[in-house]
């Protein structure tokens, strides 16, 4: 699997692909990973639906195996595609930041009058009705799986869902763990600061490249 080249980003809700463009910058730049952003839309889309979509851009690539990075939402995407699509062609996966045991913050939205409205289909399905860490067990013992969590408390999420445990300010950290999935880093980012951090996307490729997280001896 590594020595796969072509790497998908999948940007998290209420933003589009172009939101992870340092890190596509960086993963070519660097490590000449060829990265594609892949844009859905989370509020109208079911979960299903987004995966599927996600499915069919492996279908029509056929290149060899392809590295998954899905930042927050993305994550629970990449997820459910595997689950639903096993026979494809993947790579590793690197979730960065993913509400994959769901999400205190997206909860307290969710209890607001119009916090359905904004949170969308997706996130719904996929965090506050069925968390991955429910439906994606197979997914871990099947493929290399990397996580990584923020510890830096800034966001709208934390005024939301008043954490008393460690958080990037949108997602706890307890709340990014995946049964069976190979690696688990946390690293000193919020949630938002993950899509523009150099040690971020530094550890996003090496777990690309050797199945596993760079710590110091």
């Amino acid at each position: 699997m590594s020595d796969t080249h072509r790497v998908v980003c999948l940007p998290g809700i209420w933003m589009p692909g172009a939101g992870m463009m340092y890190i596509k910058h960086r993963l070519e730049s660097d490590s000449g990973y060829h990265v594609d952003l892949f844009s859905y839309a989370p509020v109208t889309e079911t979960l299903n639906d987004v995966a599927g979509k996600l499915a069919d851009t492996f279908a029509s690539a056929g290149n060899g195996p392809t590295h998954l990075v899905g930042y927050s939402l993305g994550g629970v995407v990449v997820l459910r595609m595997l689950a639903l699509r096993p026979d494809l062609d993947v790579g590793r996966v690197v979730c960065l930041g993913s509400p994959l045991c769901g999400s205190r913050a997206a909860f307290h939205l969710s209890q607001l009058d119009w916090g359905n409205l904004i949170l969308g289909k997706t996130i719904i399905e996929g965090v506050l009705d069925d968390a991955a860490h429910r439906w994606a067990k197979g997914v871990a013992e099947s493929h290399e799986i990397g996580i990584i969590a923020g510890d830096v408390p800034i966001g709208f999420g934390r005024l939301v869902a008043g954490f008393d445990e460690a958080n990037d300010g949108t997602v706890a950290i307890s709340e990014t763990r995946l049964p069976g999935a190979k690696d688990h880093l946390v690293l000193s980012v919020s949630h938002k600061g993950m899509l523009i951090s150099r040690d971020v996307v530094d550890q996003t490729a090496a777990f690309l490249q050797r199945g596993e997280f760079l710590r110091e001896a």
